[in-house]
């Protein structure tokens, strides 16, 4: 399981990177390797407010189909476009070309209750074995 330090963790397995003020999401490695080849992603439309929890995407896999749900309240400002033709970049590199929704944050705080790498780590032990 690849994990990056510099990102925080959610318990349904997205990842979240702040870039210039903007929450940029995308689902996990563990998440990508459970869900195996994407077939299909369902992307939330761009001016949507959205609050942290919601289900805001499907990612449709061969073997079953996951929500995409917000890491943090806002406005979703931006989609991965990409996706809608090769879904497939969720699984080859889902912390780079697999990014899914870039959210402007409406209060940064949200992110205090993600968890690191390390902590997300420990999570996916204790619930996936």
């Amino acid at each position: 399981m690849k994990l990056l330090d510099n990102l925080k963790y959610t318990k349904t397995h997205e990842w979240i990177k702040i870039e210039n003020g903007i929450a940029i999401e995308g689902i996990t490695d563990f998440a990508q390797s459970e869900l195996s080849d994407i077939a299909f992603v369902e992307l939330p439309q761009v001016d949507k407010q959205v609050k942290a929890g919601d289900v805001i995407g499907t990612i449709e896999a061969v073997k079953a189909v996951s929500d995409l749900v917000a890491g943090l309240s806002g406005e979703i400002v931006e989609v991965n476009n990409a996706l809608n033709n090769s879904p497939s970049k969720i699984n080859e590199d889902p912390y780079n070309e697999g990014w899914i929704v870039k959210i402007k944050p409406s209060d940064l705080s949200e992110l205090d209750k993600l968890m690191d790498s390390k902590e997300y780590e420990k999570f996916c032990e204790e619930n996936h074995h």
